[in-house]
């Protein structure tokens, strides 16, 4: 079964259980979402989910890539696709797609997510998508052995470990969020 609109909603109540100070933030994608469209899919406009992985090693160092289509460094992540049955595991599966990084080598440090973005994204005539919003889920991750493998060439156009406070300088705030996340699954 593919991601429900309820599993991205309770994903969003978790996370602003969490972080409550980023409800007025959130206002309008709430506001969307309690409209009950099939938000997983990127052919929802004008808004659609997308998933983030924000994934550390040794709590030194984050894992980003360099973004083909934005032409910027950011952390791996992507659409969801009609296949991926959680969010979480969304992210994993594009974690692993972008970066080549061994899928059993990461571990999730918490089931909600550790950041939540609503941003406007441009046309891409290319793909016959108008200009719409993404609600960005992010989730964060850990490893101690993972190394790079071969990336999608499609998606991205490099992979490489940085430390915190350049990726932090690079991405922003939420770097912090997966350094700073519990070191458990709940």
């Amino acid at each position: 079964m593919s991601i429900t609109d309820s599993e991205i909603t309770s994903a969003v109540t978790a996370y602003l259980e969490r972080y409550p100070d980023e409800k007025a933030l959130l206002a309008e994608p709430i506001q969307r979402l309690g409209q009950g469209y099939d938000f997983a899919s990127r052919r929802t406009f004008p808004m659609h989910v997308t998933v983030g992985a924000l994934l550390t090693r040794g709590g030194t160092e984050v894992l980003l890539v360099g973004h083909l289509a934005y032409g910027i460094i950011l952390q791996p992540g992507g659409h969801c696709e009609p296949t991926d049955t959680t969010l979480i595991g969304a992210a994993v599966r594009e974690l692993v797609e972008e970066t080549g990084i061994d899928a059993d080598s990461v571990v999730a440090t918490s089931k909600s997510p550790v950041y939540i973005e609503y941003g406007w994204v441009p046309a891409r005539p290319l793909k016959d998508e108008p200009e719409h919003f993404h609600l960005d889920i992010g989730y964060a991750f850990a490893t101690v052995t993972g190394d790079v493998g071969c990336i999608q060439e499609s998606e991205v156009t490099s992979a490489a470990w940085y430390p915190l406070g350049e990726a932090q300088r690079l991405v922003g705030a939420r770097i912090a969020r997966a350094s700073n996340a519990p070191a458990r699954i709940g």
